[in-house]
């Protein structure tokens, strides 16, 4: 699907048709969006703006020529955006070009990014005199949208420390404190903060490049600097919740070490009620011609008394010392 945003006086237009886009409107197109694009559009959108949209491997590349490049009269980018799912979060890479006044972005997948600005781009037309500042926006929105999931992280670990230390089930937020759940839940948090940290560092590179642009107006630069002051702290925020997330780990496996060896004493302490009776009743089972004790009249008596003797005896040991 391709939308294209025209600016006409003070007001901006939609446009879902490219086909139908007359000359005279080109001039006027501040943002022409791509989203899942078919191959038919994509020849298209190539032959009317005479550019070559790069693939999904090429936008995916990790090297900063492939995140970055200018040319004499465009730049194309190639930006990380997170996808935040519930098992899989996941960096979506979306490209960008711009050409001139005009910003046109290539995705693959719906992000809520995207919609919330296309919203406002209809509703506040007076904010946007080029593609720059619609690129600027977009960013912007995705950065209040990453530091809003960074937030929510954070809560979810202090709820899940929450959880460990109570040992119970808020039926609130439905975190189960079995282990499986635990090792699951801190798995999920610590590769969501890798991904918001790898997604950070992705646009803090991009911006850095882009605000040493002289295609990059003044108004627009402002607005990235303010964005890279606000990239520079979520990134430190993510260290914070990486160590968060570390110490939740050790405590988590610090209390499953104390259970373990409460279940481990429970067993020494079994062995030591039932062993010295064991060894009564091992005496007594022997087949020996000559034991005096099995011709005696308590004998059975004395050799059960013996036996409940040997396994209170060490309990009230270990009482009196506090060891249980």
């Amino acid at each position: 699907m391709v939308k294209y945003y025209v600016k006409n006086a003070d007001v901006i237009e939609v446009f879902e048709l490219l086909p139908s886009l007359k000359k005279q409107d080109i001039a006027h197109i501040l943002w022409l969006d791509i989203s899942t694009p078919s191959e038919d559009e994509i020849a298209h959108v190539e032959k009317t703006f005479n550019i070559t949209l790069p693939t999904k491997q090429e936008s995916e590349e990790i090297e900063m020529s492939s995140r970055y490049w200018e040319e004499e009269n465009h730049i194309e980018i190639n930006s990380f955006f997170l996808i935040d799912t519930d098992k899989n979060p996941q960096n979506e890479t979306v490209s960008f070009f711009l050409q001139e006044n005009i910003l046109i972005s290539i995705r693959t997948t719906s992000l809520k990014s995207f919609d919330e600005f296309s919203r406002k781009i209809v509703a506040t037309p007076l904010l946007f005199e080029s593609g720059y500042d619609v690129f600027s926006h977009i960013l912007d929105i995705r950065i209040d949208i990453d530091a809003d999931v960074i937030e929510k992280m954070s809560q979810d670990i202090a709820r899940l420390r929450k959880h460990i230390f109570a040992d119970y089930v808020n039926h609130d937020d439905e975190l189960l404190i079995k282990n499986d759940d635990i090792l699951e839940k801190i798995s999920l948090l610590e590769e969501l903060n890798m991904k918001i940290r790898e997604n950070l560092n992705d646009k803090q590179r991009i911006l850095s490049s882009f605000l040493k642009s002289t295609k990059c107006k003044e108004a627009v630069a402002k607005e990235v600097e303010i964005m890279l002051k606000d990239i520079k702290s979520l990134i430190e925020y993510t260290d914070f919740n990486f160590e968060r997330i570390e110490n939740l780990q050790n405590i988590f496996f610090g209390l499953l070490t104390v259970e373990q060896n409460k279940i481990i004493k429970i067993f020494a302490i079994m062995n030591v009620i039932f062993l010295p009776p064991t060894l009564v009743a091992s005496i007594y089972g022997m087949n020996f011609d000559f034991m005096p004790e099995l011709k005696w009249k308590y004998g059975y008596l004395l050799s059960i008394a013996v036996m409940i003797a040997t396994a209170v005896l060490p309990l009230y040991f270990f009482r009196r010392k506090n060891w249980i």
